[in-house]
């Protein structure tokens, strides 16, 4: 296992390209299914600023609980979203990758290769029959 995380839905085509493509790669993460495993407050919080965005930024707007809860109103503050995220893990975006390079949200699939600690990899399929090419480019070390 590599020093690697996904935080995984494996009903997300998106997580499971992401996850798929580290794979190709040569490494085995640790995988979170965050739905089943959910981090916690302290976890979600330091995964955004690890990702260096704003908690907002890591909300599936898509989800009918996002709506149903009024999370699109801006006044609403971290610990009021951190709670929402709590009691409806869903309203976490995936897949969160955390690696020695960094830590992002994922999407599309292919941000994943700037985290990954090796490559250029050959030409990668996504499930939809994209083709996926590598151009080599990585994060610095992150200290």
């Amino acid at each position: 296992m590599s020093d690697i995380t996904v935080f995984h839905n494996p009903r997300c085509g998106t997580s499971r390209n992401v996850l798929a493509l580290i794979r190709h790669a040569g490494l085995e993460p640790r995988v979170v299914e965050y739905l089943k495993t959910p981090p916690t407050r302290d976890e979600i919080r330091a995964l955004a600023a690890a990702t260096g965005q704003p908690l907002r930024a890591l909300l599936r707007e898509k989800e009918a609980a996002f709506t149903e809860l009024g999370l699109a109103d801006p006044a609403l503050g971290d610990d009021a979203l951190l709670d929402a995220i709590a009691q409806h893990p869903v309203l976490l975006n995936r897949p969160l990758v955390v690696t020695p390079l960094g830590t992002a949200l994922c999407r599309p699939s292919e941000a994943v290769l700037a985290l990954l600690p090796v490559g250029p990899l050959p030409p990668f399929t996504k499930e939809d029959g994209e083709l996926i090419h590598d151009n080599g480019h990585r994060r610095s070390l992150v200290r």
